[in-house]
């Protein structure tokens, strides 16, 4: 015979697991409106505001230029912007290869920059001006030179072609450019010529700059070591000691072909 159970038996029970039900919905609310509120209270008080900024990667201009590029400020709220938009506006600046913005923490943002590299100087009528590898000049003062410099490149396609040029020449031979002169007349051909720190004068065309200049070390290598002078490689290359092409005119002397090893 099967054990009937009374309902009434079973009505404590019931009543147990419905409190509990009932006593975990309240924790899960409870624990949703706290968390709510610690949110709220964050998002308006001090501890949600951005205490500090740091910034990697300046040379070309200080950290408080991009800090203000940025339009990030230290008491800005943590909220009230996009990584993705401060990033935008860094990479919009002409000097800018790349840049990243990270929010760190709860109070604090990293800015990392990625400039383009000097390349030279641009010689104006009573200053110079750094050029970075893309062609932009930086519109500040500089206080030495430690590159190469570039005369009558004012015009921005002559210097974009130059400095395109420079990237392609080797590390040993940008090292021994002093200066580099764009020759003043308007001619299709645009001829460069170019000091070089050991003492040689290069004449060249623009065009082709860097597949001429990367023979310059084959080319001083079959000279004396005291002889210098000037290294035309406009049409092949040809040789003529200083004194032969500054110095008085002498009947009978060939500029010396060279053939590059």
């Amino acid at each position: 015979m099967d054990k009937v159970i009374d309902i009434e038996e079973r009505i404590p029970t019931l009543r147990e697991r419905r409190k509990k039900r009932t006593n975990r919905k309240f924790v899960a609310l409870l624990v949703i409106f706290l968390v709510f509120l610690a949110i709220l209270y964050y998002s308006q008080s001090k501890h949600s505001e951005i205490q500090n900024i740091a910034v990697a990667g300046a040379a070309v201009y200080e950290k408080d230029d991009y800090l203000e590029a940025s339009g990030l400020a230290v008491g800005q709220s943590m909220w009230s912007f996009k990584e993705s938009a401060v990033e935008k506006r860094l990479n919009d600046l002409e000097w800018v290869k790349d840049a990243t913005v990270e929010k760190r923490w709860l109070t604090g943002v990293d800015i990392n920059v990625d400039e383009f590299e000097k390349i030279g100087y641009l010689e104006r009528e009573n200053n110079f001006q750094m050029v970075l590898s893309n062609g932009y000049t930086v519109e500040k003062p500089v206080s030495s030179i430690d590159g190469p410099i570039f005369s009558n490149f004012e015009n921005d396609e002559a210097r974009k072609k130059l400095v395109s040029q420079l990237s392609e020449i080797d590390a040993e031979v940008y090292n021994l450019i002093s200066q580099v002169i764009l020759a003043s007349e308007e001619t299709e051909t645009s001829y460069v010529t170019l000091y070089m720190n050991d003492g040689n004068e290069v004449r060249t065309i623009l065009s082709t700059l860097a597949e001429n200049l990367n023979y310059y070390p084959s080319v001083i290598a079959q000279l004396k070591e005291s002889q210098k002078g000037v290294i035309d490689m406009e049409v092949g290359i040809y040789f003529r000691s200083y004194d032969d092409v500054y110095g008085p005119p002498k009947e009978g002397v060939e500029d010396e072909e060279i053939t590059p090893e």
